[in-house]
């Protein structure tokens, strides 16, 4: 058996503990699943909020209003929103879920590399909320009349999966903040997704903003991926005209995975050195 491990390729070792994650966090979602079945709820009667305020626009509107573009103008951001914002709190919540599972100190002891463990979560984050989204589009898409006739999805789709790389890099970077700081390092990550929400353009056009909240959503992924998706599902764009938002984010993704790997090693090592590793908080 130790013969047949050693002779194991290195990249087969990685992928089997990376799909070892994979599985931790599915039987976490299971001994949680009723919590999961109260987000699932929120997020779905949220989006439906969000999207039934679209349709009051056109009492305001003055008739002038195209409501079932507006609706899904709006629906799409909501979507889109908790999809990211549940990719990049998986993450960000990395250190702080060791603590409440009172297994951070194992988790970190053990022998798979940073990177395993992390590419790990993101994976399942990401399967997990593709899953979760589907779930609120058809239920809010039994409510609504939307304007996907010209939807373009596997555009969206493309640009869905770059942002999901550049945002998994920006969540392990705020991942960090929990272990420089077991008591405050989990709610600075909120703030910093609060931002996110806010410049981001996620229910208005990022146009709309004050000067300096526009420079700061230029370095946010969720703008692009917003103006991509919204390109693609509402007007049809295909993939040269969605160019624009994609190279932005392969470009962070190029920058800010590498940078969370190596901004979480630096929390790591300083938290095993100072002793914050195994405090509960």
């Amino acid at each position: 058996m130790n013969a047949g491990r050693a002779t194991r390729p290195l990249w087969l070792s990685e992928m089997i503990a990376i799909w070892g994650y994979v599985q931790r966090n599915y039987f976490l979602t299971k001994r949680y699943l009723m919590w999961e079945i109260v987000w699932l709820v929120y997020v779905t009667v949220n989006a439906m909020a969000i999207t039934y305020i679209g349709a009051g626009a056109a009492s305001f509107g003055g008739g002038t209003i195209d409501t079932e573009r507006f609706m899904t103008y709006l629906l799409v951001g909501a979507l889109l929103w908790n999809y990211l914002s549940m990719l990049f709190d998986v993450l960000s919540e990395t250190v702080s879920w060791e603590r409440w599972e009172g297994t951070i100190e194992y988790t970190f002891m053990s022998p798979s590399s940073r990177v395993t463990h992390l590419l790990g979560m993101g994976l399942y984050a990401v399967v997990y909320g593709i899953f979760q989204t589907a779930l609120t589009l058809g239920a809010c898409y039994m409510l609504f009349d939307l304007d996907l006739s010209h939807a373009n999805y596997w555009g969206a789709l493309l640009v869905l999966a770059t942002c999901s790389v550049s945002l998994v890099g920006f969540g392990i970077v705020a991942a960090v903040l929990p272990l420089l700081s077991p008591e405050k390092g989990q709610g600075v990550s909120y703030i910093v997704s609060s931002v996110l929400l806010l410049v981001s353009g996620v229910y208005y056009d990022v146009a709309v903003l004050p000067g300096w909240m526009q420079a700061i959503a230029t370095v946010s992924p969720v703008t692009y991926a917003l103006t991509g998706a919204r390109a693609a599902l509402l007007d049809g764009a295909g993939a040269a005209e969605l160019w624009g938002s994609i190279w932005p984010l392969l470009i962070m993704g190029v920058v800010f995975v590498p940078l969370g790997m190596l901004v979480f090693g630096l929390g790591e090592r300083y938290a095993k050195r100072t002793g914050k590793l195994k405090r509960s908080g």
